[in-house]
């Protein structure tokens, strides 16, 4: 799964421009055939403005959120994208500069009010960003887009219009949420998010949504925490972007990322910071597993640890024979590998874009294994009897269960991320394949199939050509666990003509079944969800 490619000509910077919303849906020009039965829409979301007026913004995850759609019907398709009309957004545009702090750059006041005005400003309170530019999700039968923060953002998926900013807090004792819940087939949804727990100090919830009212009530307004899980420090929370559920287990991994509280809180009160300055890395904690049961909802006493990790996406977890396997997208060590994320860094010619990445935590697929019953007397002693894993789990004389992993996928700067799988069919069970997103240096230039019993790996690349993550979409009636198609948008910056398109592999052998193609660039995108 090694890139074959270099980047010298630096196309990938196209990806990091602004560009402007269409007044309509274009249509595309397909090569191929597209399978009957897919008709449908792919969702996407990322950044599309990278500054406003003369102001810029200076991390990724600081663009204003850009919700791109492509129609599929009848072998026919259109892309159609608009900016999601948040409060970031309108004021922004409003007032032609930032407004709302965002991940890596910071709102400064108003330089038309007087200097009381500007002082008060800064003591009026955190004023959270609801740029919902990371991923979309069903809620019943709305959909929302979403950030890391307490807000949501409820769209149309059909015309894109946005409909109404969501307060989490109005319903839940959480700070923020992750940008990837996990849904049941009724359509019941879970979701993790830190709060603050007992005597003040910090913890996490895990929150249920029920799935589609029959009175056709907001099942939000129905939510619930379900279980709470301790932090491994009072008031620094771990960074969290994803978690794990099985059958009957939740997981959720606390990595050495830490949000001080104290600098969160007193930011905005501080000329100039922003998110990222309320990053700290916990350089002795190493990365803590824990575990929660579903029904009844109960947060197990087991001290799993293992060294230190980054994490941002769980590929799957399920159980068996008394384990649960966990495989992961991991950066190794406790160095933030959002440091390296910051528009500047990946602008930089390639020569200077391979130099960052040889500083920053090296990406690694794992496998960790968590027995469910542990006993004391097992000391010293591998508790994982899985007969296909060389992960291991050592009771030690504290207690704490030692986790050692088994590497799945491992190469040098090229990492394996975004990862997808058979959702509807394998989330939680035993499964074969996972599909990702290869990033070479930090530059997405590769669609990556892995098969984690046996390793084997599949790769889609072409030279100067950015996809995006890929989503699996099943065959209907399909038996076998691949039996299906991948969607990722791709641009192809130096195309004479039509440099953006959707591309469509077969999940089997990730060979093009067809491709539609546009006449306009299409910035990086995050996440999405295809809706049928």
């Amino acid at each position: 799964m090694v890139s074959r490619i270099q980047h010298p000509a630096g196309g990938y910077k196209k990806i990091f421009e602004t560009c402007g919303e269409l007044n309509e849906p274009i249509p595309a020009i397909v090569v191929g055939v597209i399978p009957e039965w897919l008709s449908g829409s792919l969702l996407r979301l990322g950044p599309g403005l990278f500054e406003v007026g003369a102001e810029p913004f200076y991390h990724l995850f600081d663009g204003q959120a850009l919700m791109h759609k492509f129609d599929l019907k009848n072998g026919h398709v259109t892309y159609y994208r608009k900016f999601v009309k948040t409060d970031a957004y309108v004021r922004a545009m409003t007032e032609k500069r930032v407004v709302i702090t965002e991940f890596g750059t910071a709102a400064y006041p108003d330089p038309c009010k007087n200097i009381f005005s500007r002082f008060f400003t800064y003591f009026k309170g955190i004023e959270v960003t609801d740029n919902c530019l990371v991923n979309v999700y069903p809620v019943g039968e709305d959909f929302y887009a979403c950030t890391e923060t307490n807000y949501i953002t409820k769209v149309d998926p059909d015309t894109l219009e946005t409909l109404k900013k969501v307060d989490l807090c109005d319903y839940l004792s959480v700070n923020g949420v992750t940008a990837h819940p996990h849904i049941e087939s009724d359509g019941t949804m879970y979701n993790l998010g830190n709060c603050f727990g007992k005597n003040m100090s910090l913890a996490y919830n895990i929150v249920k949504i029920p799935p589609t009212q029959k009175d056709k009530s907001d099942p939000i307004a129905k939510s619930k925490v379900l279980v709470q899980l301790p932090s491994s420090e009072r008031f620094k929370p771990s960074y969290v972007h994803s978690f794990g559920m099985t059958e009957n287990y939740f997981v959720f991994v606390e990595t050495p990322i830490k949000i001080n509280l104290l600098k969160f809180l007193t930011a905005w009160s501080i000329w100039g910071t922003n998110y990222m300055d309320c990053f700290e890395s916990n350089e002795t904690m190493g990365t803590w597993f824990h575990l929660a049961m579903k029904d009844p909802a109960k947060y197990i006493e087991h001290k799993f640890r293992t060294s230190a990790f980054n994490l941002f996406h769980h590929i799957n977890s399920y159980e068996e024979d008394g384990f649960i396997v966990v495989d992961l997208c991991t950066w190794k060590g406790h160095e933030f590998v959002y440091n390296y994320l910051y528009l500047a860094n990946l602008r930089e010619n390639w020569e200077e874009v391979k130099k960052a990445a040889m500083r920053a935590p090296q990406p690694e697929v794992r496998r960790y294994v968590l027995p469910i019953d542990v006993h004391r007397e097992k000391q010293g002693k591998n508790l994982i009897s899985l007969p296909y894993t060389t992960a291991t789990a050592v009771m030690r004389s504290d207690g704490t269960i030692w986790l050692e992993p088994e590497v799945l996928f491992s190469g040098p700067r090229q990492a394996f991320e975004f990862p997808q799988i058979n959702y509807s069919k394998f989330s939680g069970k035993n499964y074969s394949y996972a599909y990702g997103l290869g990033l070479n240096h930090f530059i997405p230039d590769r669609i990556c199939k892995l098969n984690v019993k046996t390793k084997e790996t599949w790769v889609w690349q072409e030279p100067d050509s950015y996809p995006s993550e890929p989503i699996f979409v099943q065959t209907p009636d399909s038996v076998e666990e691949d039996d299906g198609v991948l969607l990722s948008i791709v641009v192809n910056p130096g195309a004479d003509q039509r440099p953006g398109y959707l591309l469509i592999l077969n999940a089997r052998d990730l060979t093009e079944i067809a491709r539609a193609e546009v006449e306009v660039i299409i910035p990086v995108t995050f996440h999405g969800m295809y809706k049928p």
